[in-house]
């Protein structure tokens, strides 16, 4: 039977009710990517560890997803997509308990990791799973609610875990998602339809373990390059060395071999091959903002919790109107589409390079609900633009790399963005700071220094710390500036598309 006639043979609410399931699972597993990040104060606290240490919880995670999600082609094949389905879902909402009960920094990580790599097959599976269930008239609204739950989890993950947290423990932002997770295994019990094929294929273990290895460094790298300043790391630098000996094994492994792990063929689908290259520049933007603003208002505008939960919610908003308009938008030529969600990524960049630290909640809540707009409206003609001439027996395969992808870019942006940050803020305070003494004349004008004071120690320190608030903030607007640019480019990117696109993705 082929895809479009299982697709046909199901009934309206048959359809309906596996979109429930999946997207259940799915948004489950998102909720979780970024839950950790605003449980890192208080899990350091707890478990007596150095902010390094407890670092790893995110670091561990990030790597158990990014090695095990190119084996969803894998395990499908294995296993099938509806046992696939299932025990992932149990097993990581079993490993999201103990990662909640966990006593020891160790035992934290070992969960962290369980939990990331028994997660990593739902998303590619629930999307793959979707677009073989529905027929290709109703791709556009389906991507769209699919899209919706995914971006909308990685918000609402932070907000409501911030407030668990800040309530009773950091413990009840793990224990709030068990029994949802429970009940998404039961639904997918009782839903999935029985896979139509198995096979039984074997694991290529010297293309799997090449690029376990690869994908380990990389992130490595990402996640620690910036505490350890680089390449003046000795273990950066073995890292980034075993990472592209790893990666060139692989690569030359996977052309040669009759059944590699990954089928590199994938790639000469021209409509795939650029979906991999926008879904990077997409994973690229989707998350910053999420990321990097918390730690700007909070340490430098003075902002309490609640209000930035609040923030990052208005995105959740956005999100939601953009994915109601890309069921329209989906309709046209996917180009149009993709060009109209990243011009907003740019109208949203330009516009936080603007702001300063008096900036009000108004500003900041319009300006995330429009970066959700714009992540709405992009996903679904890029979905629908990638995946057209894909073969269906790649599609589990593909889909896992096309979503591996976009955590590479996320991982990858964020990297460079705390960098730049980082080195902005020490530079500029440095240049600063240089401008700050008593030789300068013009500080000795009546209105130069205003309620500031250089005549005793403490006057010497609050303007210290204003200084440090202003190079920090140039820090930020230069990432905001990656943001635009990074925007910029990836619709030039999309204005290399050929023509011919539009009327097979049609």
């Amino acid at each position: 039977m082929s895809d479009s006639e299982f697709a046909l043979s199901l009934t309206p609410a048959q359809r309906w009710a596996i979109m429930g399931a999946v997207i259940l699972a799915s948004t489950l597993y998102s909720t979780t990517l970024l839950i950790a990040s605003t449980l890192l104060p208080q899990m350091q606290g707890t478990m007596a560890a150095t902010a390094d240490e407890i670092a790893w919880a995110m670091t561990f995670n990030i790597l158990a997803t990014a090695v095990v999600t190119p084996m969803t082609g894998w395990l499908v094949g294995r296993f099938g997509r509806r046992g696939v389905m299932m025990w992932s879902l149990l097993g990581f909402t079993i490993a999201t308990w103990f990662c909640g009960d966990a006593d020891s920094l160790f035992a934290l990580v070992f969960w962290r990791v369980v939990q990331g790599g028994l997660g990593a097959p739902l998303v590619p599976l629930s999307n793959a799973i979707l677009l073989d269930s529905f027929p290709r008239r109703q791709v556009g609204t389906v991507t769209s609610i699919f899209g919706m739950a995914v971006v909308i989890g990685p918000v609402i993950g932070p907000t409501l875990g911030g407030f668990l947290a800040e309530e009773y423990s950091w413990r009840y932002a793990f224990y709030m998602l068990v029994p949802v997770g429970l009940a998404g295994y039961v639904a997918l019990r009782l839903i999935l339809p029985q896979d139509r094929y198995a096979a039984r294929i074997r694991l290529d273990w010297t293309g799997f373990l090449t690029f376990a290895v690869a994908m380990s460094c990389v992130q490595l790298v990402l996640s620690r390059g910036q505490r350890l300043d680089w390449y003046d790391s000795s273990e950066i630098v073995a890292e980034t060395v075993l990472a592209a000996v790893a990666f060139f094994m692989f690569i030359a492994h996977s052309v040669t071999a009759e059944k590699p792990f990954l089928d590199l063929k994938m790639l000469t689908d021209p409509n795939y091959a650029l979906g991999l290259m926008l879904v990077t520049c997409y994973g690229m933007l989707n998350f910053t903002p999420v990321v990097l603003l918390p730690s700007l208002l909070q340490q430098y505008a003075g902002f309490p919790d609640q209000i930035i939960g609040e923030i990052l919610g208005a995105r959740g908003i956005g999100a939601t109107i953009g994915f109601f308009l890309a069921m329209f938008v989906g309709r046209m030529d996917p180009r149009v589409g993709m060009t109209i969600g990243f011009s907003l990524q740019i109208v949203s960049g330009l516009w936080l390079m603007s702001l300063d630290l008096n900036v009000d909640m108004m500003t900041l809540a319009l300006n995330s609900v429009l970066q959700g707009i714009a992540v709405g409206i992009f996903w679904v003609p890029l979905t629908i633009a990638t995946f057209p001439t894909l073969e269906s027996r790649l599609m589990p395969e593909g889909m896992a790399l096309f979503h591996l992808m976009r955590n590479i870019g996320s991982s990858l942006f964020i990297s460079v963005c705390v960098a730049e940050i980082v080195h902005a803020q020490g530079t500029n305070y440095s240049r600063m700071t240089e401008q700050i003494t008593l030789y300068n004349k013009v500080l000795s004008l009546p209105w130069a220094m205003g309620a500031w004071t250089m005549d005793t120690q403490a006057g010497l320190a609050q303007l210290s710390k204003e200084i440090n608030r202003q190079a920090a903030m140039i820090g930020y607007v230069n990432a905001f500036g990656f943001y635009t640019a990074t925007s910029a480019g990836a619709i030039l990117l999309i204005l290399m598309a050929k023509k011919r696109q539009r009327k097979v993705a049609a």
